[in-house]
């Protein structure tokens, strides 16, 4: 059996001093397998979403071990944080963040331009990016040409440019109606067996949930349970 390519031990996390400290995290363990399509679930407070921090290396834990391919990353630095972040993490989130001056393809583009890459790499690889997901057609429009799925796929493309290990997504359909939803994640699905990209995904949604195989419960700063879909459902 393969190592994890995510690993936490004992992580904690606290916010403030003193009195008014606030501990988000009491003690994850938590591992995720190379390949894997997670979705974390949990109510308001319960660790998820500071986990996810932890885990897109946009924050560290205050204890504990955090390894990504065997590399403690709580004793990286901030630049070698990031360059983590640059090379192995992409990021999809529920509100989109593209830039709105900007069409497609520009906004695909940006990861790459911070990697350095050549000009006519970048529009190469960014092309590539949104055939993947369906808008090569649509690369020269801006996001208010867009309607909210398409402005999710190009959001999608832009995360998976970088080719990344892992796709960090905070609420992907959040900001979608139903049908929409789901095909974004079928996207998402699409992705994970065929690049096989490790896909962990923040919801409150069940029915989004369901298109994961691993789903880990988070409640009072603690993993409360992992099963899968099949399980839940049964």
């Amino acid at each position: 059996m393969t190592d994890p390519i995510i690993s936490l031990r004992g992580v904690t996390k606290t916010f403030g001093g003193g009195p008014t400290a606030f501990q988000a995290l009491r003690g994850v363990d938590l591992d995720i397998a190379r390949g894997d399509f997670v979705a974390v679930m949990g109510p308001s407070g319960s660790g998820k979403s500071t986990t996810m921090n932890i885990l897109g290396c946009l924050d560290v834990p205050s204890s504990g071990s955090f390894l990504f391919r065997g590399v403690h990353v709580e004793q990286l630095d901030r630049d070698q944080r990031a360059m983590l972040r640059r090379r192995y993490l992409g990021f999809v989130f529920q509100g989109f963040n593209l830039l709105s001056r900007t069409n497609a393809l520009e906004n695909v583009e940006l990861p790459l331009l911070y990697r350095g890459e050549p000009r006519a790499d970048r529009h190469r690889i960014a092309m590539a990016a949104l055939e993947k997901v369906g808008l090569a057609d649509w690369w020269d429009h801006t996001p208010a040409e867009l309607s909210g799925g398409q402005q999710q796929r190009v959001a999608i493309a832009r995360a998976i440019a970088t080719h990344p290990d892992v796709l960090l997504a905070d609420e992907p359909t959040g900001n979608l109606d139903s049908a929409r939803s789901i095909e974004i994640m079928q996207l998402l699905t699409d992705l994970n067996r065929e690049s096989g990209i490790t896909v962990l995904m923040v919801t409150h949604e069940p029915d989004m949930a369901a298109f994961a195989r691993t789903l880990i419960h988070f409640r009072d700063g603690l993993v409360e349970r992992t099963e899968t879909p099949q399980e839940v459902f049964a």
